[in-house]
């Protein structure tokens, strides 16, 4: 249910889908946020793994544009995910350490790509989570059209964010 409908998948249909009561699922899962951070715990840790891997590329705006077309392809396929990496839910705080590790390390990325002069300097983290949050809310057909499309809003984002934007890197 996250994986199709994001943060926004009721507590009711949730518990409906995996074929147990709404008490049950209550009484295991107090909030969503708990739910959230329980279901999602190995999905985000790839997300962090994706971020570090961006973070140690010896070319930094190799390393964001890397970072920003894989975390699309996650957000394309199952947009609770990247819905959890730039959201803040104060109720899961081992969640939310990560998270804001994640995050820290990729404003240090973007630090890094303005610095040798391969993003436009007003670009902040600010923005990578706008384009992020932007290709969540892409809605096609089908998945495989869905996918397209990220990675066309993707493409065209970066190019956005690129100090002198070309169609081809």
């Amino acid at each position: 249910m996250f994986a199709a409908e994001g943060l926004t998948a009721p507590m009711r249909e949730i518990a409906r889908h995996a074929g147990v009561g709404p008490a049950t699922l209550y009484r295991h899962f107090p909030t969503k946020e708990q739910l959230f951070a329980e279901a999602f715990a190995e999905r985000l840790r790839a997300c962090y793994a994706v971020v570090d891997d961006g973070l140690a590329d010896a070319d930094p705006w190799r390393g964001l544009r890397t970072v920003i077309e894989r975390l699309g392809e996650l957000y394309a396929r199952d947009r609770g995910t990247i819905a959890a990496l730039v959201s803040a839910f104060p109720g899961a705080l081992d969640f939310t350490a990560d998270r804001e590790r994640a995050l820290k390390s990729l404003g240090e990325l973007v630090r890094r790509a303005k610095d040798v002069g391969r993003v436009r300097p007003e670009t902040t983290l600010d923005d990578i989570v706008l384009v992020l949050m932007a290709a969540g809310g892409i809605q096609a057909a089908t998945p495989a059209a869905r996918a397209s499309a990220v990675r066309r809003y993707i493409t065209i984002a970066i190019n956005g964010l690129r100090a002198v934007p070309t169609l081809h890197d």
